[in-house]
């Protein structure tokens, strides 16, 4: 299974457009070579290096989707209406959608993660992270990944 983006490459600087210092909208991202016996996918997009990439001290959520139809092949930019069935969880702002990269110091490393799933998951209403990451144990068929990086201009 693959994931990328028009936007940026695998470990590329991702455009200011999709952070707190741009407009705050979500990167085009598109998938393929989806497993057969595929159910359902799962988007989760973290950064493990919060608050300080010399120092981390946790991993901060930024987007958090299940669900997703295994039928898509991504999300547009900007999404704002997602493909039948699929739910949102809730990131660390504590709430659900897409919140872009706002790091405070140096330059962040940014994972979207992509999961197929052998199953449709049942209504988790608005699972943080780890929720999901529960239900989806043992589920998991395959998984993908793009990383892309952000450092604050100012």
């Amino acid at each position: 299974m693959r994931i990328g983006s028009t936007a940026f490459t695998h470990e590329g600087a991702i455009p200011s457009l999709y952070t707190c210092e741009g407009k705050d909208v979500s990167p085009p991202l598109s998938w393929s070579e989806v497993p057969p016996g595929t159910k359902s996918l799962a988007l989760i997009v973290d950064d493990p290096d919060a608050p300080d990439p010399d120092a981390p001290k946790m991993t901060w959520v930024h987007w958090v989707l299940y669900n997703l139809p295994p039928t898509s092949d991504g999300l547009p930019e900007r999404v704002n209406s997602l493909p039948a069935g699929t739910k949102e969880g809730m990131n660390d702002w504590k709430r659900t959608g897409y919140g872009g990269p706002c790091p405070p110091i140096g330059r962040h490393r940014y994972f979207h993660k992509l999961y197929a799933l052998d199953t449709v998951l049942p209504e988790l209403k608005q699972p943080t992270k780890a929720k999901l990451e529960a239900a989806m144990k043992g589920h998991i068929l395959s998984e993908a990944r793009l990383m892309g990086t952000y450092q604050k201009a100012k």
